[in-house]
C-alpha cells in the first residue's frame, strides 16, 4: 500500500515536479497551492502519513500554517523552502520540524528523509533506557511494569524519549501532543509532573526527564 503525503507548494512547476518524483517512488501524493485548501482538506482526510511544506505561501506564513496543521493532527512534516537561513531553519526546528530542506536540493534526497522518517514513525516497539515503548497499542513498560499514562502524558513521553538526549522546548512538546495551541506552558509542566510521578522520577533530583531552566525538558540516557 502506497503511503500518502500531503504536499504544500505554491510553486505550480515544483509542485508537480515533486509530485511526480515521490509518486515514481510508490508514494500517494495529493498537492495543494493554497494554505485554506490545504487545511479544509487536511482536516476531512486522516490517511496522510507525512507534509512536505513550503513556507512562501499566499496569505499565511508557512511557520503559522505549521502550528495550524500540527493543531489539527500530530504527523511528520519536512520544511521545503528557498528560506535557507539559519534563523529560519532554528525557527522550524523550534517548532518541531522533522526535517527541513533548504531549496534547491535534489529530489533523491528528500525521498531519502521521507523514507528515514517513516521508518522512525512506523517503528512499533522502542526501547528507550528502562522503557519498552510500543506506538501502536499506546503502552509504556518500565522495568517490565506498565505505566497508565493518559494520551496526552503518552504522547508527551513518547515526544521527549524519541528525542533523547535533546533539549524540548515547551512549544515543540505542545505541537507534537494533541494538545490546543493556545495551551498555556503551566498545563505542560503539570503533564510533565504527572509523568514523572508515575515513572518514579524525583523532580529535585530527576534520573529520566531533566527541567533546562527557561527553555523546557530533556529526556536523558
Amino acid at each position: 500500500m502506497s503511503k500518502k503525503v500531503l504536499l504544500i507548494e505554491d510553486d505550480l512547476q515544483m509542485q508537480k515536479f515533486i509530485s511526480e518524483y515521490l509518486e515514481d517512488y510508490g508514494f500517494t501524493c495529493t498537492a495543494f497551492a493554497h494554505p485554506k485548501d490545504a487545511i479544509e482538506n487536511f482536516k476531512h482526510e486522516e490517511n496522510y502519513e507525512i507534509i512536505i511544506l513550503d513556507l512562501m505561501l499566499p496569505d499565511m506564513d508557512g511557520f503559522d500554517l505549521f502550528k495550524k496543521l500540527k493543531s489539527i493532527r500530530n504527523i511528520p512534516i519536512i520544511i521545503s523552502t528557498a528560506r535557507g537561513d539559519i534563523g529560519n531553519k532554528i525557527h522550524g526546528f523550534e517548532l518541531g520540524a522533522d526535517d527541513y530542506l533548504a531549496k534547491p536540493y535534489e529530489p533523491r534526497e528528500l525521498v531519502l528523509r521521507i523514507e528515514h522518517i517513516l521508518k522512525k514513525s512506523f517503528s512499533k516497539t522502542i526501547k528507550i533506557n528502562d522503557f519498552l515503548v510500543d506506538k501502536e497499542n499506546r503502552t509504556v513498560l518500565l522495568d517490565d511494569f506498565p505505566i497508565d499514562f493518559t494520551k496526552i502524558e503518552f504522547e508527551i513521553f513518547v515526544f521527549l524519549s524519541e528525542n533523547l538526549n535533546k533539549i524540548s522546548s515547551r512549544e515543540q512538546i505542545l505541537n507534537a501532543t494533541s494538545l490546543d495551541i493556545n495551551t498555556k506552558n503551566r498545563t505542560i509542566d503539570m503533564h510533565i509532573s504527572n509523568i514523572r510521578y508515575k515513572i518514579g522520577d524525583d523532580s529535585k533530583n530527576p534520573k529520566y526527564i531533566k527541567s533546562v531552566w527557561g527553555i523546557g525538558y530533556k529526556f536523558v540516557g
